[in-house]
């Protein structure tokens, strides 16, 4: 079957219609227009990471960046909660943990940009939306323009503001952006009012964003002050129920960018005041592309890989061109002097959350391990960083045709295009159902038809057509593109579709996957890797990298892998690949665990008891080093673990062995407490005897 597209339109870009864009000493600018974001002058898609560094030892940043980097970020994003540093009135804290200004200068030495939120509210699951409890027992209504509530926010920003002076772009310092609030949706004078009191502090940056979401008609915001970002997430484990959710809307293309419209075609165009987001006068730009969820206690939820990879895919070619994910890394809350920093039901929020546990079931861990979706993620990074440029400037192209969350049968692709080459987006997976294979698949881009393929399982991809290599303009390919290094294009094989390339004026060539199978055609040279290698590939420093199934980062200028022990890599020299080994002495704990009676009456019971009085079980915990991570296999309800009395770490059972590091608890005196598990929440995995 041939699949068509819709008619290209070229829209109108307009630049210099916001308040919005700088310069750093050296001259570069940074800027915004209707369609994309400008850095130094080029069209630049940011790859943006949130990491919370309240939420980690500060000992872990450096090397946590690193990482970032490494999986193709290229902007850290961080919530600067309010609580965490005024949890009493007048008391402020940024030390340690809480050190926003050396967090800044980690990320710079990492060689990343930094966006902060700074609020005045935040939420991130934090206690009261990161509001202090002081504050909320004032007299005076929050979140909005009042003297009262102004004058404290103007003494929070102050006080941020001293940390992170002489930080900004404009001083040649590496924080090019500043959100104000989150989700505040009906109040477009109180979040000029934050700007207005933020720019006569000092906070000037090229970047101020709101969020855009959670209103029919979009957030209202001051429309020539900001830039609306958005968000999208697989599941919703906020969600107040307990049965499967309707198929995510978020696996299909479409052009949609407030998730709270999504299925509102036959609404009005407006509100009754008139308003309407006015989209038209913005880029596509994402802040929460859901990398991860973090379970509450009636939802348990478990992101994969491809969730994260698809759910990017689509969104890049449905012409997001500022990628934002939330959470990228994951994090631990700390327990503050006056009460537990999660959000919970005891502050007034509808959901449980951890005490501790912010891991977020995402790209990095609360401890720093990759999951499946950080190097399937960098397949996207690893182009964007390269081709962003590119990209930026294309333009949404819908398919002839379209198919709906729960259609099973038919294509869903679209592309990007300029209007003479572009990419082609395929997406074959839709979380929690089986799509239909589709065989003899012929895309007709209007001056380019690829060949037929087969589309099965569980894929999702693009496609180049009509890209100027230099040399010469390659027709189409049937991989996907990944990176260049000097004269040197490395492509991934798409699983199922064989990797064919057709050059202008040539025949078509068929490529063997693999490290040594590449193409050469008048000085430009094709590297395709099978999917499986390709999660590996790095690109660091300017030179290129592949992990043999490790995730390598650079670090003080060291190569580095994120797994323990002895590794192995290739690094690209002159047209092959050079084998490196690198030993590294590793001792992996091992753990054992001993059925106790209750030891303690332990510190937070009411965790143990959520949905009712429940049975709790004991179990000490032994383990021989410090080194590696250690496997907590038991399903329970909320499992919760002290050392030398206190509480280190803490779970919601999500149906997969929890792990934790072993010198989290290596030398101390240490136990597991279980609460039962019982059939009162929703969940993905099966309750053995169930």
């Amino acid at each position: 079957m041939v699949y068509r597209f819709k008619e290209y339109r070229k829209s109108t870009i307009l630049r210099n219609h916001l308040n919005m864009g700088g310069e750093n000493p050296k001259g570069e600018r940074i800027d915004v227009t209707s369609l994309y974001f400008e850095r130094g002058g080029k069209p630049w898609v940011g790859v943006m990471g949130e990491y919370h560094f309240s939420r980690d030892e500060k000992e872990n940043w450096y090397e946590e960046l690193c990482k970032m980097k490494a999986g193709g970020i290229t902007v850290a994003a961080t919530y600067l909660f309010w609580i965490y540093h005024e949890e009493e009135e007048g008391v402020f804290t940024f030390k340690g943990n809480r050190d926003i200004r050396s967090f800044v200068l980690e990320a710079a030495r990492a060689g990343l940009d930094v966006i902060i939120r700074i609020g005045p509210w935040a939420h991130g699951e934090c206690r009261n939306g990161g509001f202090p409890d002081w504050l909320l027992r004032k007299t005076f209504r929050l979140r909005g323009n009042n003297p009262g509530y102004m004058e404290k926010v103007r003494i929070w920003y102050e006080k941020i503001y001293e940390q992170v002076k002489g930080l900004f772009y404009k001083d040649g310092g590496n924080i090019i952006g500043i959100q104000f609030e989150n989700e505040l949706v009906d109040d477009a004078q109180h979040l000029l009012a934050l700007k207005r009191l933020a720019l006569e502090i000092g906070f000037e940056a090229p970047l101020y964003t709101v969020t855009g979401w959670n209103a029919k008609y979009g957030a209202k915001i001051p429309v020539d002050d900001v830039v609306p970002v958005f968000a999208a997430y697989v599941e919703a484990p906020w969600a107040g129920r307990w049965e499967k959710l309707p198929p995510s809307p978020h696996f299909v293309f479409h052009t949609v960018r407030n998730d709270a419209a999504v299925g509102e075609d036959l609404t009005r165009d407006t509100d009754e005041s008139g308003w309407r987001l006015p989209y038209e006068r913005y880029p596509f730009a994402t802040c929460e592309l859901g990398a991860g969820l973090q379970p509450t206690h009636h939802r348990r939820i478990l992101v994969s890989g491809m969730d994260a990879y698809a759910l990017s895919l689509i969104k890049l070619g449905c012409g997001n061109n500022f990628v934002g994910y939330y959470m990228y890394h994951g994090g631990t809350n700390q327990i503050g002097k006056l009460s537990t920093l999660n959000e919970s039901k005891d502050s007034g929020y509808p959901n449980d959350y951890p005490i501790l546990n912010y891991d977020f079931h995402t790209a990095l861990s609360q401890y720093g391990e990759t999951r499946r979706q950080y190097g399937l993620l960098n397949l996207l990074h690893l182009f964007l960083n390269d081709f962003g440029s590119l990209l930026a400037p294309m333009e949404y192209v819908g398919s002839v045709g379209k198919a709906g969350a729960d259609d099973k049968k038919s294509l869903r692709y679209c592309m990007r295009t300029d209007g003479r080459g572009g990419f082609v987006f395929v997406n074959h997976y839709q979380r929690l159902i089986r799509l239909e294979d589709i065989t003899d698949a012929v895309i007709d881009t209007g001056n380019v038809t690829f060949p037929a393929i087969d589309i099965k399982g569980e894929v999702s991809f693009f496609l180049p057509f009509c890209l100027d290599m230099g040399a010469f303009v390659l027709e189409y390919a049937t991989a996907q593109l990944l990176c260049r290094f000097r004269n040197t294009w490395f492509f991934a094989a798409v699983d199922g579709i064989a990797p064919r390339y057709k050059f202008r004026g040539k025949k078509e060539v068929a490529a063997r996957p693999g490290p040594d199978g590449a193409i050469e055609e008048k000085g430009i040279r094709i590297v395709t890797l099978p999917w499986e290698k390709a999660v590996y590939l790095r690109k660091l420093n300017g030179k290129i990298y592949l992990g043999q199934h490790c995730d390598l980062y650079e670090a003080d200028g060291e190569i580095k892998a994120v797994q323990d022990g002895g590794f192995t890599y290739f690094v690209w020299r002159e047209g092959e690949w050079e084998r490196v080994v690198r030993d590294r002495p590793f001792g992996q704990a091992q753990v054992r665990f001993e059925d106790v009676e209750e030891p303690f009456t332990p510190a937070y019971v009411r965790q143990l008891e959520l949905g009712g009085e429940r049975k709790r079980r004991w179990k000490r915990i032994h383990v021989t080093t410090k080194e590696g991570f250690i496997e907590i296999p038991f399903a329970c309800d909320v499992s919760q673990i002290y050392a030398d009395g206190r509480l280190c770490a803490d779970h919601f059972y999500c149906g997969e062995a929890w792990r934790i590091p072993a010198k989290l608890i290596y030398g101390k005196e240490s136990y597991l407490v279980m609460s039962e598990l019982k059939d009162d929440f929703y969940r993905e995995f099966q309750i053995e005897g169930k």
